[in-house]
């Protein structure tokens, strides 16, 4: 009896009014489910998450079929739900995509980072040769990033004091990587 039924009320929009949400929510899937799909893949451009958005909006209209005051209203209430889900889906696609991590960079080549790893060694080799208080100022300076002020603050020493001992580094750096090359 309940199947003839709901064959018999496939083609029509309106529910029965005595039939509860279980049997009323099956006669809707039943005869609308496909054509709802469709309008949501139209809305979203994704079947998967159309199906998903149209299986949402039954489950929503069975908890509501009590409070519906229209039961001949249900298929448009469908619809608005198969929209109105179809819209937050592309709400908070937007969003995502303009909160996602950007791409890494095209990483750099082996050869790239063994000729790095090599200079870095022979900046390091070079540093190790200098004397204690320009190896001290320039790691200050350069690697710990550290004013003319702090690294004489750190070191004990004059602000010129500071920049004599920078200076005779680095000419003796760049005289050592000079004869490296």
């Amino acid at each position: 009896m309940t199947t003839e039924t709901l064959l018999a009320d496939r083609s029509l929009g309106a529910v029965p009014v005595g039939w509860d949400a279980d049997m009323a929510v099956t006669a809707l899937y039943s005869a609308h489910y496909r054509s709802l799909v469709r309008l949501a893949v139209l809305l979203v451009r994704d079947m998967a998450t159309a199906e998903e958005v149209v299986q949402d909006a039954f489950v929503a209209i069975h908890g509501a079929w009590r409070r519906l005051r229209d039961t001949d209203k249900a298929l448009a209430y469908l619809r608005q739900s198969v929209v109105n889900r179809s819209r937050s889906v592309l709400r908070h696609r937007a969003v995502v995509e303009k909160y996602a991590p950007k791409g890494m960079p095209d990483a750099p080549s082996a050869e790239n980072g063994a000729i790095g790893e090599f200079e870095r060694s022979a900046v390091i080799e070079a540093l190790r040769g200098l004397p204690a208080r320009q190896r001290e100022a320039l790691v200050l300076r350069y690697y710990g990033d550290l004013s003319e002020a702090q690294i004489a603050h750190a070191m004990g020493i004059s602000k010129g004091a500071v920049k004599s001992h920078t200076a005779r580094g680095m000419a003796a750096l760049r005289t050592t990587l000079e004869q490296l090359s």
